[in-house]
């Protein structure tokens, strides 16, 4: 069953496995203490949800913050990058203990999830996390997932859990995707503005749909803002996946958007197969291949990128890596697996197959990128 309407994410026969983000500043207070009477509405809205036939995944931020308290580092933990990998290493004790209890007192276990961005973006490691999620909701475990910070750089990691939790989705095969926010959506401007107005449904971000978001965060402890979350719903939506921003500050939150169908759904505009989904949603891209107007037309056709078709070569990019492909006016048009090296692709850039082998010194592949390991954007 399709999901075009907010309520359905609370319907088995539509969203059987959803995953629930909950960012910092819902979880702990200014004192840098759990939200307790708060967090015991929302477990018992997942608990509700598990009873009436769902699976649930939380993608809980917090570990942070809680450790920051705990250590009294200032700015929250995030004054330094060791501050936040030794905020996180206290933090994500506090945290896992916390959910284990809330969902204990409903009879439910939680499991704890640590991932970098390596862990998603490696094909092999992503297909690791995809098994482990399949087999804990399978034994009617609730997983919590959150960026493992005590070791991620930021050079590699995602830097925000909205990105994480539809790349979670992704592994966890589910049909929606829930972001617990600080307002009730997306809105066609800055919602301080008393002309805002909020947009129910979103078919396809697009860049008008971009040109809305506000980037801040307003309260200081989260890393992320509607940027991240377009970028998160962009990933979820080549996967099939919808995608939910609701207002997370009301008691029983998921409960209130959804009677009252107030939020902002972003319908899913297809589905990718596994690997290419896996590529739509790779973050960590290594260069990018500009192609002139001809080949971008041929690749919407779904050919093959050719080197002929090459007019430059941005990065340094092995073969294997996941790259994009740029248009001449600079829109990104695809990304995918590279047949070449940056330096191979530089040296045959522009020039047929008849041509290729001279300059790089040995029988040339059929394409740069083959099509079935790439993915249109």
């Amino acid at each position: 069953m399709a999901i075009t309407q907010l309520h359905q994410l609370s319907d088995p026969a539509a969203t059987k496995r959803l995953v629930i983000k909950v960012g910092s500043a819902l979880l702990v207070g200014a004192n840098g203490q759990p939200r307790l009477d708060w967090l015991n509405g929302l477990v018992a809205e997942v608990a509700a949800l598990q009873a009436g036939g769902q699976q649930v995944v939380l993608v809980s931020s917090g570990a942070i913050a809680l450790g920051a308290a705990r250590m009294g580092l200032a700015k929250g933990g995030r004054g330094s990058l060791a501050d936040a990998q030794a905020a996180a290493s206290v933090g994500q004790i506090a945290l896992a203990g916390m959910w284990s209890r809330l969902l204990e007192q409903h009879g439910l276990s939680a499991a704890q999830m640590l991932v970098t961005l390596g862990d998603l973006e490696d094909r092999r490691r992503y297909l690791n996390a995809s098994s482990t999620l399949a087999r804990l909701l399978a034994a009617g475990i609730v997983p919590v997932v959150n960026e493992n910070d005590s070791v991620a750089t930021e050079e590699i990691r995602f830097g925000d859990n909205d990105r994480l939790a539809a790349r979670v989705a992704q592994a966890a095969g589910a049909d929606a995707v829930l972001l617990l926010s600080d307002v009730d959506g997306l809105y066609d401007r800055n919602p301080s503005d008393p002309a805002a107005v909020l947009l129910g449904r979103v078919d396809g971000v697009t860049d008008e749909i971009r040109a809305m978001a506000d980037s801040g965060s307003a309260s200081g402890l989260g890393s992320g803002g509607m940027i991240s979350k377009l970028q998160a719903a962009e990933i979820a939506e080549r996967a099939g996946i919808a995608l939910a921003i609701i207002n997370g500050t009301r008691d029983r939150p998921i409960q209130t958007a959804l009677d009252a169908g107030r939020g902002t759904l972003f319908v899913p505009q297809r589905r990718d197969g596994g690997r290419k989904a896996w590529l739509g949603g790779r973050i960590d891209l290594r260069g990018t291949l500009v192609v002139d107007s001809g080949c971008g037309d041929a690749l919407a056709r779904g050919s093959s990128l050719l080197a002929a078709g090459i007019t430059a070569v941005e990065g340094d990019f092995a073969r294997g890596d996941v790259v994009s492909i740029a248009g001449a006016e600079g829109r990104i048009l695809a990304q995918g697996l590279a047949e070449y090296s940056a330096a191979e692709c530089r040296a045959i850039m522009g020039v047929r197959e008849s041509g290729q082998a001279g300059r790089l010194g040995y029988a040339p592949r059929p394409a740069v990128i083959h099509r079935d390991h790439m993915v249109l954007l």
